[in-house]
C-alpha cells in the first residue's frame, strides 16, 4: 500500500529532507509517494502509478578521478556504454562500489535522485524519460517523486541523448 505525501512533515530521513528540499526550491510540480520497500521495480512502478519504463533509475558513473555523472535511465532499459562514452568524450567509464556511490551522493544504492546530492554531478537523461509522466527516486528506500519528465529534464539541466538499450 503507497500512501501520497503532501507536506514535508513525514520526512523520515536526511536523504528524504534533502532531496524534497531540492525539488521545491527547484519549483518542479510534483507527487511524492511512500510505498515502502519492494522488491522488484516492477512493484515500485505499481504503487507509485507508473509503467516501470516511467520509473527512472538513477546510475552513478565513474568517468574520471572524482569525476561522476549521474544517469536517468528507464526502467525497461540498461545503459548503452558505446553510446554514453561517446557522449561524454570518454574511452572508460565505470560504476562505483556502493561505498562510493554513497560517499558522492549523500545516497544509499536504491535510494539515490539527482535532486539533493551532497554534490552535484551532472546529469544525463535518456531520451525517452522527455513527454510525459516519470518517477524517480525520493532519497529514501520506498519513496519516489513522480513528475513531468520534460519538467525533470529542464530542473536538472541534463543532456538528453540516446544512451539506453532495451532490457534483454
Amino acid at each position: 500500500m503507497s500512501e501520497h505525501a503532501t507536506g514535508d512533515d513525514d520526512l523520515r530521513t536526511d536523504g528524504e529532507r534533502r532531496a524534497a528540499e531540492a525539488l521545491a526550491a527547484a519549483g518542479v510540480t510534483h507527487e511524492r509517494t511512500r510505498h515502502g520497500r519492494v522488491s522488484s521495480l516492477a512493484e515500485a512502478a505499481a504503487a507509485r502509478g507508473v509503467a516501470p519504463a516511467d520509473l527512472l533509475k538513477t546510475i552513478v558513473v565513474r568517468r574520471g578521478d572524482d569525476d561522476y555523472v549521474l544517469v536517468l535511465v528507464p526502467g525497461d532499459r540498461t545503459i548503452a556504454w558505446p553510446r554514453l562514452r561517446a557522449l561524454l568524450g570518454v574511452n572508460r567509464m565505470s560504476m562505483p562500489d556502493a561505498a562510493t556511490a554513497l560517499a558522492v551522493t549523500g545516497y544509499e544504492r536504491g535510494t539515490i535522485t539527482p535532486f539533493g546530492t551532497t554534490h552535484t554531478w551532472p546529469v544525463v537523461a535518456d531520451e525517452r524519460v522527455r513527454g510525459h509522466r516519470v518517477s524517480i527516486g525520493g532519497g529514501g528506500h520506498g519513496v519516489g517523486f513522480t513528475l513531468d519528465g520534460d519538467d525533470l529534464v529542464q530542473a536538472l539541466s541534463a543532456t538528453v541523448a540516446d544512451v539506453t538499450d532495451p532490457e534483454e
